[in-house]
């Protein structure tokens, strides 16, 4: 009789060879109709980026990236990152399908549709592996990062933000971690968030895991910028980590962009206001307004096989910058640039769009 194999799993990290990777389409129906043009112009630039690389597969209704081959579902919004599956794999090569709830970072904003996406695409056939049904809990994609040897990182503000997981405490949460992800430790980020972010502070707005246990974070050098302090307690924190072997990590620090707002012209039509929240008439002359501050950060890049897709905000000396770093934790990767002024303008950016599988 063979002997039963208990599987090893673990979180392997970004830059792991990929399957492919998931983008899910806007639509009239989205937050992102008012620009929606603009929008699909810069996911058919990270579609083509990345079908250069692996494989693309895109999640849309019937009557949306009819051009593309796609899987066709309902959905409420795009943020791959957060309703897709979190893929696990063994020493093998085989995976397991983590399907956890998705529920609008905390009910927010809608999310049926988008939470029920990873079930409809395992039983068509999109996906292969074992699938594990975590719909108990609530986690996404973008509030965790894995050095792909034990280690998860997380935040804090997140994980213990309301209607996420109550009443379950720090440690049982950790423990949930541990238990599904097949880690050895969690790290817990204490300090930092950016203005503007809807996620209650996902680590990939802040901080990356990169090989050679570099961490990539946010950094900020105006003391009149607002989140200042904050990031800077945040750096002061990750100058204690340590890995599990004992080492200071190798701390590359990215720049801040300059504060980008929301801007539109004030009349008696409604303003583009940030996924999900509701829209608001004001009437009257027609002048120019600046709306409220978009979460502009370069720490939200996609890995890709061979690449590196990099957000860019139209400012030349830091986008060049923040590539010039994020190439120094990715050597032998292309760095690729994504001009995301779009997408800030819902308080995302790269890394929220997508969600990548591991190789098999």
């Amino acid at each position: 009789m063979a002997e039963n194999r208990v599987r090893k799993w673990r979180l392997p990290a970004e830059w792991e060879p990929q399957w492919g990777v998931q983008l899910t389409w806007p639509h009239a129906d989205t937050d992102w109709a008012p620009i929606l043009n603009d929008i699909i112009e810069t996911y058919h630039q990270m579609a083509r980026e990345i079908a250069k690389r692996e494989r693309l597969i895109v999640v849309a209704p019937e009557d949306a990236a009819r051009e593309m081959l796609r899987f066709v579902c309902p959905t409420d919004d795009t943020w791959a990152r957060d309703h897709g599956f979190i893929t696990l794999t063994d020493d093998e090569g085989h995976h397991r399908l983590l399907d956890y709830r998705f529920n609008g970072w905390g009910e927010k904003f809608p999310a049926t549709n988008d939470n029920a996406i990873n079930r409809r695409m395992y039983e068509a056939g999109i996906v292969e592996g074992e699938y594990k049904d975590c719909l108990d809990f609530v986690l996404e994609g973008g509030s965790i990062e894995s050095d792909g040897k034990g280690t998860i990182f997380t935040t804090t503000a997140c994980l213990l933000a309301p209607h996420r997981n109550q009443p379950l405490k720090k440690s049982e949460i950790e423990q949930r971690l541990l238990q599904d992800l097949g880690a050895e430790r969690v790290i817990w980020i204490d300090h930092g968030h950016l203005t503007g972010d809807d996620t209650d502070g996902h680590i990939d707005t802040l901080v990356r895991i990169c090989p050679e246990d570099t961490l990539v974070y946010v950094g900020c050098e105006d003391p009149n910028d607002e989140q200042y302090e904050a990031l800077k307690q945040m750096e002061a924190q990750l100058k204690t980590l340590r890995t599990l072997e004992g080492k200071p990590y190798r701390l590359l620090k990215l720049p801040m962009p300059r504060a980008i707002y929301e801007r539109g012209e004030r009349s008696s039509s409604a303003r583009l206001l940030p996924k999900g929240r509701k829209k608001q008439e004001v009437r009257g002359e027609k002048q120019e307004v600046r709306g409220e501050r978009l979460p502009a950060t370069y720490a939200n890049f996609l890995i890709l096989n061979g690449a590196v897709l990099c957000p860019t905000y139209g400012q030349p000396d830091l986008d060049l910058e923040a590539m010039r770093i994020i190439g120094e934790a990715f050597p032998n990767r292309e760095m690729v640039a994504i001009d995301s002024q779009v997408i800030i303008r819902q308080h995302g950016s790269i890394h929220c769009c997508t969600m990548q599988f591991p190789s098999i």
